[in-house]
């Protein structure tokens, strides 16, 4: 403010009052100070806004790690700010997932000076005492208190499964998610339900865990395909785990879906762009994030509503699932 005084040739008070929007500015001195200010790039500090407020007016997406599903929901709330007032920060300390806690430490960093609100993507803890209103997207263990955002996992699994057993397969290997969160359950559950309501067995040796990781799903998913008696098909429970299973079984020598057939969950950009692309659950990620971002304002603001929306997922067939029986391409 004080380089801007100078260069304006006013004081530092009417640099404060044309800064903050107050009156009793001349309209001569108000455009040259902010001509001025304009020329300098001089942007207040938004600690010192809040400390003067107690707003900044901006509301931070926070995440473990940006990695395909958060960099989505991130897209989806960066559209809905438009219009709202604020502006968005994201953020990331580097974490992973299993990193129990790091949103508390985030928020503890941020809140009260640098954001108004948070949008907290997979949080590992659901407390409610945050120091600033707060908005969970798929947090690990499902809704709680927290206004939360999440998709119907259930549902998904049960579409995926019951779309392999109507081409004909009956042997299907599950690679699991992270047994800590409640989405990677509920995947096992409808998966089970739908094996169940065909009145098929599940084979336990047939069900790895991997993880929700590329790197990590790569070994259970060798394991299903090295097998002399190997599943017909793999529901892998994101698509990061089926993207490992399609790699591997190119590396086995396994054409895919003629030899074997695979199919993911989320619908992350890479699904579209594997080799067949990969035929998956869609969670309507951009919308998560935007319904997240919207349900913050609200809360932020006051608005009565309800405060968990669970979005509906869809099948999108690609080309990593085959008929049994079917000719070969």
């Amino acid at each position: 403010m004080a380089d801007v005084a100078r260069e304006a040739g006013v004081s530092v008070a009417t640099v404060s009052k044309v800064v903050n929007g107050r009156y009793g500015v001349a309209q001569e001195t108000l455009d040259r100070v902010q001509g001025v200010i304009e020329r300098l790039g001089y942007e207040a500090s938004l600690g010192a806004q809040s400390l003067r407020s107690r707003r900044t007016h901006v509301l931070g997406i926070l995440v473990a790690e940006f990695e395909p599903f958060s960099t989505e929901l991130l897209k989806g709330a960066s559209e809905a700010i438009a219009g709202t007032g604020y502006e968005l920060l994201a953020y990331s300390g580097g974490s992973r997932g299993a990193d129990v806690g790091w949103e508390r430490r985030y928020l503890s960093r941020l809140s009260g000076t640098l954001i108004d609100g948070a949008v907290l993507v997979t949080p590992t803890v659901v407390d409610t005492n945050h120091g600033v209103p707060v908005v969970a997207v798929d947090p690990h263990t499902g809704p709680s208190g927290l206004p939360t955002i999440d998709s119907d996992n259930y549902a998904g699994a049960v579409a995926a499964t019951r779309y392999l057993l109507d081409l004909g397969h009956s042997r299907i290997g599950f690679l699991a998610g992270r047994g800590d969160l409640e989405s990677a359950r509920l995947r096992e559950a409808g998966f089970r339900q739908a094996m169940a309501d065909a009145g098929l067995d599940v084979d336990p040796s047939l069900v790895r865990v991997g993880s929700y990781i590329r790197d990590a799903a790569a070994g259970p998913a060798r394991d299903l395909l090295s097998r002399p008696d190997r599943p017909t098909a793999i529901f892998a429970s994101n698509d990061l785990s089926a993207l490992a299973t399609i790699d591997v079984a190119h590396e086995l020598g396994l054409a895919v879906p003629d030899d074997v057939s695979i199919i993911g969950f989320d619908n992350v950009p890479e699904s579209a762009l594997s080799t067949p692309p990969l035929t998956t659950i869609s969670q309507p990620l951009h919308q998560m994030g935007a319904e997240a971002l919207r349900l913050l304002v609200d809360v932020i603001d006051g608005v009565e509503r309800d405060v968990h929306v669970r979005l509906p997922t869809e099948l999108v067939e690609r080309a990593t699932c085959r008929r049994i029986g079917a000719p070969v391409a």
